[in-house]
């Protein structure tokens, strides 16, 4: 599995992984032991992790969320000590260590709570080998929100599903028994 085919969908706890476009979404599978599957409109908030970046205060203004997951890991070594349930204050000295340029107008709180939450869903699904092998899938930077409606995927399966240009139609004329 790869970085960029891990996806969290808006409104459901946890992570998925991206199995395929549709017509009308995209399948995901739950990264959970249960590993169910479902079809999610377009009109979902999916989120590719990949996609997502970390507003700054620098000419570059984001830096990719793989990025934040590789600091957070090199620093605390999967022991972060803090979950959704901790102090605000908390949560943004913590982010403020791993990120100390980050935009605090524009990163709330709520926002840590989900890095914090993916970072530690993906050690506990024994997943911490795509944070440290997944730097060049993440190097591809692009300048992408952090709440991507539909995701690549979805884009790829609106192409697949453009109508082709008519083709001109060949009529069979059936020969005239009358003369």
């Amino acid at each position: 599995m790869k970085f960029t085919e891990i996806a969290a969908l808006s409104g459901k706890g946890g992570l998925f992984k991206v199995i395929n476009p549709t017509r009308t979404g995209v399948i995901l599978e739950s990264l959970d032991a249960s590993k169910k599957r479902m079809i999610v409109g377009a009109s979902a908030k999916v989120s590719v992790l990949s996609e997502i970046s970390i507003y700054v205060l620098e000419e570059a203004e984001s830096v990719p969320l793989l990025e934040v997951f590789k600091t957070i890991h090199k620093t605390y070594a999967g022991e972060i000590g803090l979950d959704k349930k901790s102090d605000p204050e908390e949560l943004k000295s913590f982010f403020k260590s791993i990120l100390p340029n980050y935009d605090v107008d524009k990163v709330y709180v709520s926002d840590i709570k989900k890095v914090i939450i993916w970072y530690q869903s993906l050690l506990a699904l024994e997943l911490g080998h795509l944070i440290e092998d997944d730097a060049t899938e993440a190097s591809t930077k692009e300048d992408v929100s952090p709440e991507v409606e539909g995701g690549p995927d979805m884009n790829q399966a609106k192409e697949k599903t453009k109508k082709k240009p008519n083709s001109p139609k060949t009529v069979k004329k059936s020969p005239d028994s009358t003369s």
